[in-house]
């Protein structure tokens, strides 16, 4: 029997959730906070110097945010880490531990999947990941009937879907920041394309929050009673419409859900929109660890397609928050982007960006951190900011749609100017 699987280890932890600053072409980091200024600069004073000091940073930031929500192409990516904290969302560990372990420590493995892990040669325990877990296992079903495997896959699939699903059920989640962030995000001008949502989440978190604030989704699934997934329904608007005259709806947003949705059936060739999908039949994509297989199927194919075309649009500019970047078929696009596309700007942020800069691949940090630093160090557009997925919510300023009174007595003003 393989090792029993223990806890991923953080390198550094008390920088874990430290809010700082690293712009590009610099190796420094800003502190943000107090406790941040201590720890970093290593000292115990804070006079008026260092607040004024953190300030400046704090600005920094901001006008670094307010700048992205210029670009006409903007793009939001949430990985896990987002519908963590106040959320109260399962982390990646936890539905390890949830569908593989005797209890949520994760200390032991149960002897189903001891066993299947075994036969379909899953050995990584250090830091194993359900997604690769159960990609490796689709590899193995490929070649092998195997009707214990693909029952046990159905198994941890409706123990994902559970709790995926039941921290906002049960009502003990704040989705707040998920609401902020579409309150400012969304507000962009409505002659600008659509902000682009992308998640690799399962949950339902941006439809629950859009959904209190009144705001409509386009995530490629009809309008009709029963809702099927449809590509083309991407490329549609809403407009209002008048006797003489139609303007676009504000407040609109494309969502991208990257990796399926606890919210998704497979029915033959179609995807559907279901309550309690089936176990059997759920929507949950998983591409392989370092492999491209699921990449052609729907709607993954389409989605990703997506994904890939907009970071080829000029003027673009994608903020990343809560993604370890351990999916290459995610990473690698994103790396491969800032390279080839020289007006992409890309703003990465995570509770543990300062560990993931500085532990260089190990203790579960993905290579690509470095090689990103390493890109920035070079002069290209990357910023990372450390903060927990509410703190960065909390940076973005608001914006404030200019009604067309203040638009022309901002026009005669600057006409007076010249």
């Amino acid at each position: 029997m393989p090792d029993q699987p223990i806890a991923p280890v953080p390198l550094a932890p008390q920088y874990k959730g430290q809010q700082a600053y690293r712009r590009p072409g610099e190796i420094q980091w800003l502190a943000l906070t107090e406790d941040a200024y201590r720890l970093l600069y290593k000292t115990d004073e804070y006079d008026d110097g260092a607040k004024d000091r953190v300030r400046s940073h704090r600005s920094a930031v901001n006008e670094l945010l307010s700048g992205a929500l210029q670009y006409s192409n903007l793009g939001f990516f949430a990985g896990s880490g987002t519908s963590l904290g106040e959320a109260k969302g399962p982390s990646m560990w936890q539905l390890w531990a949830a569908a593989m372990c005797t209890d949520d420590s994760g200390a032991a493995l149960t002897d189903a999947a001891a066993k299947v892990c075994e036969r379909v040669r899953y050995e990584e325990r250090k830091d194993p990941n359900i997604e690769h877990f159960l990609s490796q296992c689709d590899a193995y079903l490929a070649f092998s009937q195997d009707v214990e495997v693909q029952a046990f896959i159905v198994e941890v699939k409706a123990k994902i879907l559970t709790l995926c699903s039941s921290f906002l059920q049960e009502g003990a989640s704040d989705i707040s920041a998920y609401r902020h962030l579409l309150q400012k995000l969304a507000r962009r001008r409505v002659r600008d394309p659509r902000l682009k949502v992308f998640t690799t989440n399962y949950d339902m978190c941006f439809e629950t929050a859009a959904s209190n604030l009144g705001i409509m989704v386009v995530d490629g699934f009809s309008y009709t009673r029963r809702r099927r997934f449809d590509g083309r329904h991407f490329t549609y608007d809403v407009v209002r419409r008048d006797a003489d005259k139609h303007e676009f709806v504000e407040g609109i947003f494309h969502l991208h859900k990257l990796h399926g949705s606890v919210s998704w059936e497979r029915q033959d060739n179609d995807i559907f929109e279901a309550q309690a999908p089936h176990p059997e039949r759920a929507c949950l994509i998983y591409p392989a660890k370092g492999k491209y297989q699921q990449a052609f199927i729907q709607p993954h194919l389409e989605l990703l397609s997506r994904f890939l075309d907009f970071l080829r649009q000029p003027n673009t500019c994608l903020i990343v928050s809560g993604f370890g970047f351990n999916d290459d078929h995610l990473s690698e696009p994103i790396f491969s982007a800032i390279q080839s596309n020289p007006s992409l700007k890309l703003i990465l942020t995570d509770h543990c960006c300062i560990q993931h800069m500085h532990n260089e691949g190990s203790h579960g940090s993905s290579i690509y951190w470095r090689k990103f630093a390493e890109l920035a160090a070079k002069g290209f557009d990357i910023h990372f900011i450390g903060g927990s997925f509410a703190n960065i919510v909390d940076m973005i300023p608001a914006l404030r749609a200019v009604s067309p009174a203040e638009q022309l007595a901002n026009a005669i003003k600057r006409i007076g100017a010249a």
